[in-house]
């Protein structure tokens, strides 16, 4: 009995302990035992704010040890930690931070789109690296991110196997409208203007859109939160293009007030070299600027943003086949058709890129846990694709498209003691306009586009260690378009019985249509993230994405130049539907940590393109790609390890996997990033100025699953035709690369700090292709690049 008595005393002990409800309050003043209004309270996983006399009360607190973080802008933060096991009462003085130059930091508000989804950020001083690359090219240092090259300066993302319209890019809180559909359409922004780069790996970030099936990239500018002024410069040369990027800001902080950035950027760069030949036209210019303005008051702030991106990109002069002969030829010699001296000088085919954004943002903050953003903003995309012609269309372009966007985005977040909740509604009105100037029958249509979308989020704390996030999303979509479609391939689409109510006019041997098409489509996510002890997270989601055919896959319909092949869209395309299993394992030790982050993604409906055989134009016969569906399946794992060897010294592995699997054909999917391995062994000493040396390494395999998408045609060599077998399917082989990067800091004068990078690009001037570059039929990638970078702080 006596036992009986003391299990059910400890019993309830152990509840009282566990469910005992505290309250912590008192006042938070500054040195001047001024009340400090607004202050932020974070106990646990609640969060308060201090009214106009600087009092604060959180409640509902269970016993034991507590983190208590106390901060207000312009202040130096409290940090502790204290046994709560009844009522208390607690006040903090917090003292001014004072900073000079030498402390100054530019800083990112923390912007964690999804609690349940494990974000992977590149910070500023890696961003630097790749201030003469592209954004592309910096996402790679994410992994699981590879990238879809045409050539060397075209670079598209690709997250997990998907890439394009599947993957969108967010800058500055808008989402790029910039002719995205295009396999050789970069992202255009100036990879300088980025602050810190946020990928996430699915479609969790409902309040950027409902159709990231494959992830999104999230672009956010240097904010400066103090009372300052500085500037940066990052000047660089390559010798591989014997050109270099210069790239300047200057930034003007204030906590209340105003305050301004400003960024300009200029590229300059020809003909780069493969290890064994120059690569003919494959120069690039940018010249690209970037400024804000904002003012800040004690319950609001408004801000205008504006950006400027304007580029010529040289496309390889071997890649510019005439026909189906041509691409034979460059396949089976494994040498370019066109090897020229070097030259700065950018000929056709090339393309001309300039796109503007304006926005306008205000935000008004009721108290520190809730705020209302609204934003409008506008962009213009005008790109144009230069072939090789002749007589009076030798100056023209082959594709002249302009693409008008106006978007709005109204959005509220409350914080309150476990529950973040985030909602909002959002649109856009886009205009496309293809120039008939041209002369030649436009790939894309002109046509109008409609969004209207609306999302609510919310996650839900419900211990320090464990929080639970779900959010759901509507979509409208409207398309109109208008398109002259030859009657032959009307008929061979057979469109007659399904979309006859889509002509307007018949023209002799074309009908004028004007094809419409109406979604509504809904996405949502529900995830989790529970921390164990001894810094261990586990992240676990599961998202369903919904994507509309773009216009690339309804309307192409003719040769696109800057490929060389004949693209047909399908009009009868349904929506793709995706259903994505993400989990992330993180461990941390002292000297070692470990990320693991295995997936699986359906996808009904699953769009792509497929080689169908050739077409005779009277320029030569094409290949022929047609827009199809299946459905698929994309599994995969990435793993990560950084280990801490020495003092000075620290080793980074990361290997990805993706298995792409047509489920429909039961064959693996066309274009999936081969299996890659890469490490890194760095050497740090701050007592020696800094210095930082790293030699990296990268594996990429053969991809052995591939369909075989290979035809058969008939050419011409010495005036007699005979068959052959075009073998657009098999990937190169495995290859290797070996990196290095070095960096030393010094001072020119006492406020003036610099920083002197010196690195090498594949070292071993190793020749090879890779399989995600659409120019692998014509040429080998990159050889050795010599690059010396000096960034300035002032």
């Amino acid at each position: 009995m006596q036992k009986k008595s003391y299990l059910i005393f400890c019993l309830l002990l152990f509840c009282v302990n566990l469910f005992s409800q505290n309250t912590l309050s008192g006042n938070i003043t500054n040195q001047d035992n001024q009340a400090l209004e607004g202050s932020h309270i974070h106990i646990g996983n609640k969060t308060v704010s201090s009214d106009s006399e600087g009092n604060y009360s959180v409640k509902k607190l269970p016993n034991g040890l507590t983190k208590i973080h106390v901060s207000f802008v312009g202040y130096k933060s409290i940090d502790t930690t204290m046994v709560i096991a009844k009522n208390e009462v607690v006040n903090f003085v917090l003292k001014k931070s004072i900073s000079n130059l030498n402390e100054i930091v530019v800083k990112q508000e923390r912007n964690t789109v999804n609690k349940t989804v494990f974000e992977q950020k590149i910070k500023t001083e890696t961003i630097e690296k790749y201030s003469a690359k592209s954004l592309g090219d910096a996402l790679r240092e994410v992994v699981g991110v590879s990238s879809l090259k045409t050539g060397s300066t075209v670079v598209k993302p690709v997250i997990n196997g998907l890439f394009g319209s599947r993957i969108p890019v967010i800058s500055n809180n808008v989402r790029l409208e910039d002719q995205e559909w295009g396999v050789e359409h970069a992202p255009s922004f100036d990879i300088n203007a980025a602050g810190k780069i946020t990928v996430i790996k699915g479609a969790s970030g409902l309040q950027y859109g409902g159709d990231a099936v494959g992830g999104l990239v999230i672009i956010e500018p240097n904010s400066v939160k103090k009372d300052t002024l500085f500037g940066k410069t990052v000047l660089s040369y390559d010798s591989n293009g014997n050109g270099g990027t210069a790239s300047t800001s200057i930034h003007r902080g204030n906590v209340l007030g105003w305050s301004y950035n400003t960024l300009a950027t200029f590229k300059y760069l020809g003909d780069r070299n493969a290890a064994n030949y120059v690569l003919s036209n494959t120069g690039n210019r940018e010249s690209n600027f970037t400024g804000d303005v904002k003012f800040s008051a004690k319950r609001y702030d408004i801000s205008v943003f504006y950006s400027y991106y304007n580029a010529t990109i040289g496309i390889l002069s071997a890649s510019h086949t005439g026909n189906v002969n041509d691409l034979y030829n460059s396949i089976n010699n494994q040498i370019p058709s066109v090897i020229n001296d070097f030259t700065y000088t950018i000929k056709s085919p090339r393309q001309e890129v300039q796109h503007h954004l304006a926005k306008a943002n205000f935000n008004y903050y009721f108290n520190e846990t809730a705020f209302l953003s609204v934003q409008y903003a506008y962009q213009f995309n005008k790109r144009k694709e230069f072939d090789i012609r002749r007589g009076i269309f030798k100056n023209t372009a082959a594709l002249d498209l302009d693409l008008k966007t106006h978007s709005f985005n109204v959005d509220f977040k409350k914080s309150t003691h476990d529950w973040t909740i985030k909602t909002g509604v959002n649109g856009s009105l886009q205009d496309n306009f293809a120039n008939p100037s041209t002369g030649i029958r436009p790939l894309i249509p002109n046509y109008d586009k409609t969004t209207l979308g609306s999302y609510g989020v919310a996650s839900y704390g419900f211990s320090d260690s464990f929080t639970i996030e779900s959010g759901v999303r509507y979509d409208f979509f409207k398309i109109e378009a208008a398109k002259y479609y030859f009657k032959s391939r009307w008929d061979e689409r057979n469109y007659s019985n399904q979309f006859s109510h889509f002509i307007l006019a018949d023209y002799t041997s074309q009908w004028l249509t004007k094809p419409t098409f109406t979604f509504h489509n809904i996405s949502a996510s529900l995830g989790f993230h529970k921390k164990f002890e001894k810094e261990f997270d586990w992240f676990a989601n599961v998202s369903l994405a919904t994507r509309n055919p773009n216009p690339s896959e309804f309307f192409s319909d003719g040769l696109h130049h800057s490929t060389g092949v004949i693209e047909l869209g399908d009009l009868a395309l349904e929506k793709e539907k995706s259903v994505k299993v993400a989990t992330t394992f993180q461990k941390k030790w002292k000297t070692f940590s470990v990320e693991l982050n295995p997936y699986v993604n359906f996808i009904q409906d699953f769009i792509f393109l497929r080689p169908i055989g050739f077409e005779t134009t009277i320029r030569g016969a094409f290949p022929v790609w047609e827009y199809q569906q299946d459905n698929a399946r994309l599994a995969g794992i990435d793993f990560q390890t950084t280990l801490k060897m020495a003092t000075n010294w620290q080793h980074t592995f990361s290997l990805s996997y993706v298995n792409g699997e047509n489920l429909s054909q039961k064959e693996p999917l066309i274009d999936i990033q081969p299996f890659t391995i890469k490490n890194k062994i760095q050497f740090s000493k701050k007592e020696w100025n800094s210095l930082v040396l790293e030699l990296d390494s990268e594996v990429v395999m053969r991809q052995n699953r591939f369909p075989n998408n290979n035809f058969e045609t008939n050419i011409f060599q010495n005036n007699e035709s005979f068959p052959v077998v075009v073998d657009i399917s098999s990937p190169p082989p495995t290859f290797g690369l070996l990196n290095f990067y070095s960096e030393i800091k010094f001072k020119v004068f006492p406020k003036i700090h610099s920083v002197l990078a010196f690195s090498v690009q594949n070292i071993l001037n190793t020749s090879y292709r890779d399989y995600l570059n659409r120019q692998r039929f014509f040429a080998d990638e990159l050889g050795r690049n010599f690059q010396v970078q000096l960034k300035i702080n002032y």
